[in-house]
């Protein structure tokens, strides 16, 4: 075979020789290729050894041997758990014990609440009576402003609260259309006082957040809320409640007034005496509801600071109530006899008053005897 000839399996084949000088030089380097991977492997050994065998030995000075706790010293007495009895027993048996651990503690503020909350089961706060439906049923204009008045009072006061808060909103508007201290409807009882910041009854009408333009959908979840209170929804927790303010103040007609509890981040309040009694409110809607944009050029943005007030409204209330009373009983007393009148001696010897009396007139004022019983029974039926 020539050198030029190429190497082939069939060759090989041909010359053995060959072909085993072949298969000792593969040997060949894949043993020098196992004897560099182990002589790397040594040097990175080596390495970490430089590196960790100084601060080994640099700590031995301080370290004694090893051992567990006191585990190897004598006169180590183990005492016993206060569950645990001599006999009966064995080291881990505290697993298999029940825990006696007495009642948490409460922590700061826990179980605390004020005296003048009424408090029912389950620490749930009595509100007292609730309002009754008022349904706002009227289509059309009526209809449509008050949705988007009571839907502006929701949003504005309570569209970070959850559901309860929002709805105890809209039920204290309700409650002030239905009680006769405030406007008799939704937009009247929204916008009221709203043209002076010391007289708005609602904070958002006079405080500017009218310029801001609401969240489309916080405004939608208001507006579902809206909805469902024009629609009859009463909202049990609030009661009968006509105010509220947030729990970060405290007003100075908070004490005045009668503390119903707290719903979201507002604490709800309802008059005191005659004027928080359900027979004071009136559940019923009349419709006539005014425009929201010409409210605060009306009647209602004229309102005098202290007649808004509600330790005022409360006081004049009770104080037209007394009045009413008196003059009803004025009206119910019997009339008193006037005093006899007094004759000159003429008169006096002619009779006095007996000649006024009519005690000599004629029995009949022209009706003949025939028709004198007309119309009368003649005889009853059954008897």
């Amino acid at each position: 075979m020539s050198p030029s000839q190429p190497v082939t399996v069939a060759t090989l084949r041909h010359h053995p020789t060959r072909g085993a000088r072949v298969r000792d030089r593969r040997k060949a380097r894949r043993a020098a290729m196992r004897a560099w991977l182990a002589s790397r492997q040594g040097a990175l050994v080596l390495g970490l050894g430089a590196i960790a065998l100084p601060a080994f030995a640099a700590t031995t000075s301080e370290w004694d041997r090893f051992h567990i706790g006191a585990a190897g010293e004598e006169g180590v007495v183990i005492a016993p758990m206060p569950f645990e009895k001599a006999g009966s027993s064995f080291p881990g048996s505290a697993f298999y014990y029940l825990d006696m651990s007495p009642e948490p503690v409460p922590g700061f503020g826990e179980g605390i609440h004020s005296d003048a909350d009424t408090v029912v089961h389950d620490g749930v706060l009595d509100p007292g009576p609730a309002a009754r439906s008022l349904s706002i049923d009227n289509s059309g204009v009526d209809r449509t402003r008050a949705l988007d008045c009571m839907t502006a009072a929701v949003y504005y006061e309570a569209r970070s609260e959850p559901d309860t808060g929002q709805r105890a909103v809209a039920q204290v508007v309700l409650n002030r259309v239905a009680h006769p201290a405030y406007p008799n409807t939704v937009c009247g009882v929204v916008y009221q006082g709203s043209q002076r910041k010391t007289g708005c009854q609602f904070s958002f009408t006079c405080d500017g957040s009218l310029g801001r333009r609401p969240n489309p959908m916080f405004w939608e979840r208001a507006r579902q809320v809206a909805l469902a209170a024009l629609g009859g929804y009463v909202h049990r927790p609030a009661g009968l409640a006509t105010h509220y303010h947030t729990v970060q103040i405290y007003p100075y007609w908070a004490p005045s007034l009668n503390y119903l509890g707290t719903i979201g981040a507002h604490r709800f309040y309802t008059f005191k005496g005659r004027a928080g009694q359900g027979a004071t409110f009136r559940f019923a809607y009349a419709g006539g509801e005014p425009d929201a944009f010409t409210l605060k050029s009306s009647a209602l943005a004229r309102e005098s600071s202290q007649a808004l007030d509600p330790v005022a409204l409360q006081r004049a209330y009770d104080d037209g109530l007394r009045q009413a009373q008196e003059a009803a009983s004025n009206v119910l007393a019997p009339a008193k006899l006037a005093p006899a009148p007094t004759y000159t001696s003429e008169l006096q010897q002619r009779g006095g008053d007996a000649i006024y009396r009519g005690e000599k007139l004629p029995e009949s004022s022209g009706i003949k005897a025939e028709y004198r019983n007309s119309g009368r029974w003649i005889a009853r039926p059954g008897t």
